[in-house]
């Protein structure tokens, strides 16, 4: 199998993993894998945690999967250029369903998978919550 597709492999059960634990903690799947021009943002949800009394946010979520810590932790690729991307990615998203006035957040999701050869591991997520601003 070639690299490329060892990677969308990765990413994409990531992104599957990702989309559970946050169903799993009441959060709403909104879309998947959502496209404006050459970007893309993974999830969007709602939270529906009404601590502010606003009836929840919407969650632009950026999932980061990795093999292992040789390159580093996921959570570290979601660099100032990759926030800026998803920044651009969501205001295009608010405004195509005309949510401009809606309550946003950004959060990252990192999951680090087993090694292969490691059947028995489980796979560990972290959930950065308000991980960068709009700004």
């Amino acid at each position: 199998m070639a690299s490329t597709s060892r990677n969308k492999a990765t990413g994409d059960e990531g992104e599957a993993l990702a989309a559970a634990y946050l169903e799993a903690r009441g959060h709403v799947l909104m879309d998947r894998n959502y496209r404006f021009e050459r970007e893309e943002i993974d999830l969007i949800v709602w939270d529906r945690d009404d601590m502010f009394g606003m009836g929840g946010e919407l969650v632009f979520v950026e999932v980061k999967t990795r093999r292992g810590t040789g390159f580093g932790a996921p959570e570290a690729a979601v660099t100032p250029a990759k926030q800026a991307a998803i920044r651009r990615v969501a205001e295009a998203y608010l405004y195509e369903r005309k949510l401009d006035s809606t309550v946003c957040r950004f959060d990252v999701v990192a999951v680090l998978l087993p090694p292969n050869g490691a059947p028995d591991a489980e796979p560990v997520i972290e959930h950065f919550r308000d991980a960068f601003g709009m700004e």
